[in-house]
């Protein structure tokens, strides 16, 4: 039995209890997310920043977390603000794959148009939003985010916008959709990883 044991359980035999660990595929953690995002792309679109940017860095065993938050305008006077989200997570113990689904299908339920990326990561895909305002029905609430996973890393972009139906036009959803692509894979490499 003892033998029977060591062959089909050798991790038991080993004390190897992270076999099933993912890799964070040479991803590293950072103390400020919002430094190291370049942006290249979103700073085009929108040059101007509104406040300071809020960022914080958790480290623990099983996971570490970026995060960083900001506000930028087009121009220094615009009343329009355009917010940006990130979060990169190193999963160091526990399989990111059925929690990254289920926050696509989370996506879905609350009426997101969802779209496959290719080439990028293990997976990805971008979710859009325009929610009209119950109250105001010309105020549009507009969303799209970027969920990346490869390996034990999961990267979640987010840009948010309004706009008022005759006070001017809608921001460029394939321009938006451009800037999450390439300024997420530009993170991506400068934290290390090959996405």
């Amino acid at each position: 039995m003892w033998a029977a044991t060591v062959l089909t359980v050798p991790s038991l035999i080993n004390g190897d209890s992270t076999s099933g660990s993912p890799s964070v595929a040479g991803y590293r953690v950072v103390d400020d997310l919002c430094t190291t995002a370049r942006l290249t792309t979103f700073s085009q679109l929108y040059p101007a920043p509104s406040g300071s940017p809020y960022h914080y860095t958790t480290r623990h065993r099983a996971l570490d977390e970026m995060y960083c938050s900001q506000y930028r305008k087009k121009v220094g006077g615009d009343q329009d603000l355009y917010t940006l989200y990130l979060q990169v997570q190193l999963h160091h113990e526990v399989d990111p794959r059925p929690e990254f689904d289920a926050q696509r299908d989370g996506l879905a339920q609350r009426r997101y148009q969802i779209s496959t990326v290719p080439s990028l990561g293990d997976a990805a895909y971008v979710g859009y939003l325009d929610d009209p305002d119950r109250s105001n029905p010309g105020r549009h609430y507009l969303t799209q985010v970027l969920y990346v996973r490869q390996g034990g890393m999961t990267c979640y972009t987010s840009w948010s916008a309004s706009y008022q139906e005759g006070r001017g036009t809608a921001p460029d959803r394939d321009q938006v959709r451009t800037a999450l692509l390439s300024d997420t894979r530009e993170l991506l490499r400068t934290l290390g990883g090959s996405a």
